[in-house]
């Protein structure tokens, strides 16, 4: 593979593994093998779970909906063992999560709006029960001690959006299930809260929608104790505090605003510059988390999210073949209406080449009810945020996401994960979009670990102390100097892997050579990759770099020239 460029920030001394690579002697995740022929757009491989015992990894595959089985004994040359079909079970495989012998998997009805089943077998793939949860079951996890599954049931409104299910999480007692109880699904849902009065950031908007229809739980991170779940209800930028053991949901957590005007909290707002400009500007972004992981600290619960953000767009076919909006919120910020008070440069703001391709929410904004907005809200924030065991934030990464792709990246910032030579072309959007997220410990440091599902690559910081992480490394093994786009796919398969979904770690205990790795799935090219963590030794931590460190020196690099 060869980079279209490579600049070191840390130390001169670099070993390339053909992707960005750590600095000799500092943490670095090293690509050790690859499983999976590449498959174009088709999520041939979105979420991977891991046994210890078989030593085998569970590979969702939307495209085929199964489970792909796969040896990982020698993790350098993945192997194929089976498949497990899912068309039997529904419509759509989403999600896998493995533990103490048991494999679940998540799957959709044919009709995505009618309840979903969670799916149980063993580590060969043969059934052993499954249960009926909510619409739209899109992300599965078992608690700590094996005992309960739970699982997100996003809800999500029918196409032309005449049918919109209630979210919720259904929490699945395993030995009920195994000896067929009627009582073993516990859902719970948010009725409670239809005529609660909500923080002003909890967004509730879609058409008609009862709070319990309009809050969409994407993802589940569950205390180390096992009684609370923490679950990011992503396109309503807020977070459902479930208590697992009463099967209720105790609190809906407004997320709140980022404000991108403020120093270090900039993003490069334009796809028609043709330039790197990660600037301020009079906008918030709404956090909308995707993956979210849980940690501790001195006896103390963190949470750590991807803020990838996410739009409603319902798109239906007429019956006369004719595409109709049923709803869609998303706009650019120059065909708004923008209150001349709020902005007073409006004009200046809404030229392409700044605020004026971004897009920003319709469902936002227009405070006083006049028709014009009086502010802008833009979909994620392009960031990870640390928040405490109630929701506060306690740490964000500010603008270091586009900062770092573009000091080690800069022919190909803000690309986009379909085609090569799109440079700066998701400015405009979301950037660098970091969805998935996974936490490990390293020699006795805790690490993220973030997967940028547009540019690409893993971003890992180390967050033994949540109040200040630290920036140490960013690999991404794509070649970017393939010709490629959707309608030219004959050298697709040389481009390397393309929008990673789902992360997983796997302690040195576990793991089967002994070293931490970190599996990644990538939906756009239908490959795993297995990265080895490699730490520094002893007095080699000069290596690591703080986030706020790595601003300076960009800011007075740009200075000198």
């Amino acid at each position: 593979m060869t980079l279209s460029k490579f600049l070191s920030f840390a130390v001169p001394s670099v070993v390339l593994v053909g992707a960005i690579a750590a600095p000799a002697n500092a943490f670095s995740l090293k690509p050790i093998g690859v499983f999976g022929d590449p498959i174009f757009d088709e999520g041939a491989a979105e979420i991977a779970a891991f046994d210890a015992a078989s030593q085998q990894i569970f590979i969702t595959n939307a495209n085929a909906n199964t489970i792909d089985i796969v040896s990982i004994a020698d993790p350098t040359s993945p192997s194929f063992v089976s498949q497990i079909d899912l068309n039997p079970f529904g419509g759509g495989v989403n999600s896998v999560a493995f533990s103490n012998g048991f494999l679940a998997v998540a799957v959709e009805a044919e009709v995505a709006q009618d309840p979903g089943q969670v799916v149980l077998f063993n580590s060969t793939g043969d059934l052993l029960k499954q249960a009926t949860v909510g619409a739209l079951p899109d992300m599965v996890t078992f608690t700590g001690d094996g005992s309960k599954i739970l699982v997100a049931n996003e809800g999500e409104p029918s196409d032309d959006y005449t049918v919109d299910p209630e979210g919720s999480v259904s929490i699945i007692d395993l030995m009920k299930l195994l000896n067929d109880d009627t009582d073993a699904v516990t859902t719970a849902g948010f009725t409670q809260f239809n005529n609660a009065d909500l923080d002003d950031s909890v967004r509730i908007f879609g058409p008609g929608a009862t709070v319990a229809q309009d809050l969409e739980p994407e993802y589940i991170t569950i205390s180390a104790d096992g009684k609370t779940a923490y679950v990011t209800l992503q396109e309503n930028n807020a977070l459902g505090i479930l208590d697992i053991e009463n099967g209720v949901f105790t609190d809906i957590v407004g997320l709140g605003f980022k404000d991108h005007s403020e120093a270090g909290n900039g993003l490069d707002a334009s796809d028609r510059d043709d330039a790197i400009n990660i600037t301020t500007y009079p906008i918030k972004g709404m956090y909308q988390p995707d993956a979210i992981a849980s940690f501790e600290v001195e006896g103390e619960t963190y949470l750590i999210t991807a803020n990838e953000g996410d739009a409603r767009e319902y798109v239906f076919e007429d019956e006369n073949g004719e595409d109709v909006i049923a709803f869609a919120e998303e706009a650019r910020v120059k065909d708004l209406d923008l209150d001349p008070t709020a902005f007073p440069n409006a004009d200046e703001l809404q030229a392409d080449e700044n605020l004026g391709r971004l897009i920003v929410t319709t469902a936002n904004g227009d405070i006083d009810g006049d028709g014009d907005y009086d502010e802008l809200y833009a979909f994620g924030t392009r960031s990870i945020s640390i928040w405490d065991a109630e929701g506060n934030l306690v740490w964000d990464s500010g603008d270091a996401l586009e900062r770092i792709t573009a000091e080690l990246l800069p022919e190909a910032f803000n690309s986009t994960n379909d085609e090569n030579d799109s440079f700066d072309s998701r400015s405009d959007a979301k950037g660098p979009e970091p969805e998935g997220v996974t936490v490990g410990i390293v020699d006795g440091e805790i690490y993220a670990f973030v997967g940028l599902e547009r540019i690409g690559g893993i971003v890992t910081y180390r967050i033994t102390d949540p109040e200040n992480p630290v920036f140490v490394d960013y690999i991404n093994p794509r070649n970017f100097d393939v010709a490629f786009d959707e309608d030219n796919l004959e050298d697709f398969p040389l481009a390397g892997d393309l929008g990673p979904e789902g992360l997983l770690f796997i302690d040195g205990v576990s793991s089967p050579n002994g070293k931490p790795l970190v599996v990644v799935t990538n939906e756009i090219s239908g490959t795993t990759r297995i990265y080895e963590v490699s730490v520094p030794e002893p007095g080699m931590a000069a290596g690591l770099i703080s986030i706020a460190a790595f601003g300076v020196r960009q800011l007075k690099r740009r200075q000198d020239g």
